[in-house]
């Protein structure tokens, strides 16, 4: 058995597969400079978003994402009851990274009751917002000083078993998750804008900074619906990386 191989398996019985889902322009944006929501894909494209959502045990997204687009992080009914028929719950596990901790108790996501929230955050958040959360979700504080994403997935796979984790955003949490080479799996959306403008954030952010080392994919799945393009890659090991290096 080869290192790399030993250490994937290593790895898959520490933490859940992590797939990402992001729709962006042509130019590579996924939203604007104001990271306002943009509603910029078609109906095909949610469908495809719900679907990935279906397919997790539990779906992650970032405290800043989650308060520009308020959502609840739910499924349609008919994707609901096909979990239902195949022994899941109606919905995945709905967690949310902060690292302040100053969440807005107020967002939709605290309005419905779909699926358990999880939160993992800080004890920067104040003892009395911590009760109030505490009512509508369960706390997962570090009293470091950012939330320790490898202690995360680790946490979700032995005590809440989640197998398959699907991260939607943002930009910030899915660069910190790369940095860190825990993405197995990049579902694209490619749609027919161009957005431009050097402050609109790409699929890693806003960072000037280069990752510590190039990701290698391969494309697994490619479809055209409408205009839009749909692709799955899938990460590469290291070891494919480096011989692909010397062969350039």
């Amino acid at each position: 058995m080869s290192v790399e191989r030993f250490l994937r398996m290593k790895r898959r019985s520490l933490g859940p597969f992590i797939s990402a889902t992001f729709a962006m322009t042509i130019d590579g944006k996924i939203t604007t400079k104001n990271f306002s929501p943009v509603d910029f894909t078609s109906r095909a494209d949610k469908l495809h978003l719900w679907q990935q959502r279906a397919m997790a045990d539990a779906v992650v997204v970032g405290y800043s994402t989650l308060k520009h687009d308020n959502v609840r992080l739910g499924l349609p009914a008919e994707l609901r009851q096909e979990r239902i028929q195949s022994g899941k719950t109606a919905a995945p596990l709905r967690v949310i990274v902060s690292n302040s901790g100053k969440i807005d108790h107020r967002l939709k996501i605290f309005e419905s009751d779909l699926s358990p929230i999880l939160i993992f955050a800080t004890t920067q958040m104040s003892e009395k917002l911590q009760e109030v959360l505490g009512n509508k979700a369960t706390l997962h504080l570090s009293e470091s000083k950012s939330v320790d994403l490898n202690a995360m997935v680790r946490t979700l796979a032995r005590k809440y078993r989640v197998g398959k984790l699907a991260c939607e955003g943002g930009a910030r949490l899915f660069r910190s998750f790369v940095d860190l080479g825990l993405i197995d799996q990049l579902n694209l959306t490619i749609a027919p804008y161009l957005f431009g403008g050097r402050d609109a954030p790409t699929l890693t952010g806003l960072s000037r900074t280069f990752l510590a080392q190039s990701l290698l994919f391969r494309l697994t799945k490619m479809r055209v619906v409408g205009e839009e393009c749909f692709l799955t890659y899938r990460r590469k090991s290291r070891a494919a990386v480096k011989e692909r290096g010397n062969n350039i």
